[in-house]
């Protein structure tokens, strides 16, 4: 009993320990990840596009809109597309994974087929291949960053028994609405990642800006977690700076 009474209390401390750590890591990997997705955050709000089977060709060319919002969800960082009236994606979740490094985006079609797709980001240009279809084909994408009121889609694929991907239609998408704001210009920043903040929301009488609805949402969950996150976010660029 004696031994009991002494081992009992040293569990629940290791208990709580672990459950410290885990937290610990897990907001560390959340951030990591949301660094990472970060350089593209002009991306980041409502787009008109016009998609082309052939550049500079209008034959086969149809509208349609996309729009990229935060996702906070279930702890986890990502950034949800969403598109209407398009004929080659319906909708796609994408994240970034620190330790190897890479993009991953899941992807369906209006077909309401999956594709899994995985990638790098070099020189403002984020290029994505899916893992070979049933049949051998590889689809790949490449999101181009333009500006913060232009950006490119680029659809290509690649047959079984071919080397080179061949052109599917590129997307040249313009953003909807009034120019948005770049970081650092003099304008607000959204409290949740530091891109631009175009959406007010208060807490304790004082007001914020996110950047759009997933950010949002964040906020309304943890504003007080959310403001330290950015305060010690400044701190740190601030550092930097020094």
């Amino acid at each position: 009993m004696f031994t009991q009474r002494r081992v009992l209390p040293r569990l629940l401390v290791f208990a709580l320990l672990m459950g410290s750590l885990t937290a610990a890591v897990a907001v560390a990997d959340r951030q990591a990840a949301q660094e990472g997705l970060e350089p593209l955050n002009s991306l980041i709000g409502e787009w008109r596009g016009i998609g082309q089977p052939r550049r500079g060709s209008n034959r086969g060319a149809w509208k349609q809109s996309g729009e990229w919002i935060w996702d906070f969800a279930d702890q986890g960082v990502a950034l949800q597309y969403k598109v209407a009236d398009g004929k080659l994606v319906e909708e796609g979740r994408l994240t970034f994974d620190p330790e190897s490094g890479l993009y991953l985006l899941e992807l369906t079609t209006p077909e309401k087929q999956t594709r899994r797709y995985q990638g790098r980001m070099t020189d403002g240009k984020l290029t994505l291949d899916a893992l070979p279809d049933g049949k051998g084909t590889v689809h790949r994408i490449t999101v181009k960053l333009l500006n913060d009121k232009r950006t490119l889609v680029l659809h290509e694929k690649r047959e079984a028994n071919q080397q080179r991907f061949f052109r599917v239609a590129e997307v040249g998408y313009t953003r909807a609405g009034v120019r948005l704001a770049r970081p650092g210009g003099g304008h607000p920043q959204c409290i949740v990642t530091g891109g631009a903040g175009t959406i007010e929301v208060s807490h304790k009488g004082k007001t914020y800006y996110v950047c759009c609805s997933g950010c949002r949402q964040a906020f309304e969950d943890d504003p007080d977690g959310i403001i330290a996150e950015a305060a010690e976010r400044r701190k740190q660029e601030q550092s930097k700076d020094n």
